[in-house]
């Protein structure tokens, strides 16, 4: 069984785990106990009542993070000729031509969002990065907003570098997202935090039944787990 260190132990004995915290109290807690040597990611973690197995019970969409994430975002974008270009001028850090397509096949994945135009989707699909980007959530998706024509991609790649995100719910009912930085202050965090909990109130299937939102947690990086009060989560 897997120990705690002294650090951990310490930040966790400042949350009461049977407790059930307000928004703003939760978010003070969280950046009082990330103890990480850098600049730790707070992340939002959200117990949904669905059922991932159902196609009409899926729930995936972005919001764009009033505060941003506080990291710089590199943008690759999949696209050719006049896209690539406009790409090039909308301020994409990588445009993924050949070689680069190649780099990704050998285990290069220096960038954190992908953007494609519909032309250029089949020739992602035959190349295999399907497989490689698909488990690390970076495929291009319609779904998500990230296949998108050229005439649309200065303004997909400014929303990514200011601090849009993409949710979807994972086959255990959970949704995680990162929502900024530890250092971050509390009004940041509660922005961003009532941002996510209007969307993910909003991606409510039809088809879900009862209790939609059942538990919130937020965590920063190898912090302690610190529960929220679902209602008053979703009246942020």
């Amino acid at each position: 069984m897997a120990r705690h260190g002294k650090k951990y132990l310490q930040a966790s004995a400042k949350v009461d785990p049977d407790r059930l915290y307000e928004p703003r109290e939760a978010l003070t807690l969280v950046r009082e106990t990330s103890y990480s040597s850098f600049d730790g990611t707070v992340e939002l973690h959200v117990r949904l009542g669905v059922d991932p197995r159902h196609a009409e019970q899926q729930v995936r969409d972005t919001v764009l993070l009033p505060n941003g994430l506080g990291k710089k975002v590199r943008v690759l974008v999949f696209a050719e000729g006049d896209g690539a270009r406009a790409a090039q001028e909308a301020g994409a850090d990588i445009i993924g031509d050949d070689e680069i397509i190649q780099k990704i096949k050998d285990g290069w994945l220096e960038f954190d969002a992908t953007v494609a135009t519909p032309d250029v989707m089949g020739k992602i699909g035959k190349s295999g990065l399907g497989r490689i980007l698909g488990t690390r959530g970076l495929m291009p998706n319609p779904k998500a907003g990230t296949v998108v024509p050229a005439s649309d991609l200065a303004r997909v790649i400014r929303e990514l570098k200011a601090g849009r995100v993409e949710f979807r719910v994972d086959k255990t009912g959970n949704v995680h997202v990162p929502m900024g930085k530890a250092s971050f202050d509390g009004d940041k965090l509660y922005g961003n935090m009532a941002a996510l909990m209007e969307a993910v109130k909003r991606a409510r299937p039809a088809s879900a039944k009862g209790s939609f939102v059942r538990k919130v947690t937020v965590t920063s990086t190898m912090g302690p787990g610190i529960h929220v009060d679902p209602n008053s989560a979703q009246a942020m």
